[in-house]
């Protein structure tokens, strides 16, 4: 849930507005369409201050999507890194979560959405854990999803809006049967993703992940390759089966909601001891350290909000 919006600012267009006082029109081509784009972006708490994490690749990507719908967006890349920066610093937060979020204005109505203003919008908050925190050690339960990821890559690729009821859907089914997580399947059969995680299976000492050919190409799901391969551990993209994750070794989901989190048990059975395993632990450990800014290797992948 929000907290303390009464005194929270949202950029909106170049300019800050009350949190209470934002609003979109009801006839706005994106609620009823769903053209427009979003990122999830992280901010930590470091000696240094406040540090978003990969703030240049999330909004590259941001960038990319809309360029994808045929979306051009009024401002630059370095003018939406600052205003991320401003959204986190105007709000006064030390960590916490920052939505830029793409849509189009309410100048008509109808599948053609030409000559319809393009409005940016930057939110910033506390939200300090996606999943329990104890989760973080104990692992989760995910159960297989009756709902498909999309077969179109353009849709599993991108964080466009109105591409999501499915994962939505994928993840109250796997609440309502008491599991903590969904586990998607793409058009072939083969794991894609969580309902908004991507996914990594650990066997005989070696890391496996599913291709990006229909599901996100994450920038935590990026990082943890670049953070494996850098401590000499084998990851290898391929095609994963069912059954591949329920005979793991150990698994973790990533993304910038969850981190890095283990994966315990599948449609209510163990997978292997059913406790997280050493590398999820040791590349845990590695992340925190880079998001906390003690990691210089990686101190690049960290853009401090006060300069």
């Amino acid at each position: 849930m929000f907290i303390n919006t009464k005194n929270k600012l949202i950029w909106k267009n170049g300019s800050f507005e009350k949190w209470d006082d934002s609003n979109v029109h009801v006839l706005s081509h994106t609620l009823h369409y769903g053209t427009g784009v979003f990122e999830g972006v992280r901010a930590y708490n470091t000696s240094s201050g406040p540090a978003i994490f990969r703030l240049n690749d999330h909004t590259n990507r941001l960038f990319s999507a809309a360029d994808k719908i045929s979306i051009k967006i009024p401002f630059s890349e370095d003018q939406l890194n600052k205003a991320q920066c401003d959204a986190f610093n105007i709000n006064k937060l030390s960590e916490g979560y920052i939505r830029p979020i793409v849509y189009l204005g309410n100048e008509g109505l109808g599948l053609r959405a030409r000559d319809l203003s393009v409005n940016v919008a930057v939110a910033a908050w506390e939200w300090p854990s996606y999943m329990d925190p104890k989760a973080k050690e104990s692992g989760i339960s995910v159960i297989k999803s009756s709902y498909q990821q999309y077969e179109n890559p353009l849709h599993s690729g991108n964080k466009i809006i109105g591409t999501y009821f499915s994962n939505t859907m994928a993840l109250h089914e796997a609440q309502d049967c008491g599991a903590d997580e969904a586990l998607m399947m793409d058009k072939n059969g083969f794991i894609s993703e969580g309902s908004g995680e991507n996914i990594f299976i650990v066997k005989d000492s070696k890391i496996y992940t599913p291709t990006t050919n229909h599901c996100l190409n994450g920038i935590t799901r990026q990082s943890i390759i670049e953070i494996a391969k850098e401590s000499a551990i084998e990851v290898i993209e391929k095609d994963i089966e069912y059954d591949e994750l329920a005979n793991a070794d150990e698994a973790f989901f990533t993304g910038t909601a969850v981190e890095i989190t283990p994966i315990t048990k599948l449609d209510n059975k163990l997978i292997s001891s059913g406790k997280r395993g050493n590398i999820t632990y040791d590349l845990q450990k590695r992340f925190e350290d880079i998001i906390s800014g003690k990691d210089n290797k990686f101190k690049h992948w960290l853009t401090f909000t006060k300069k």
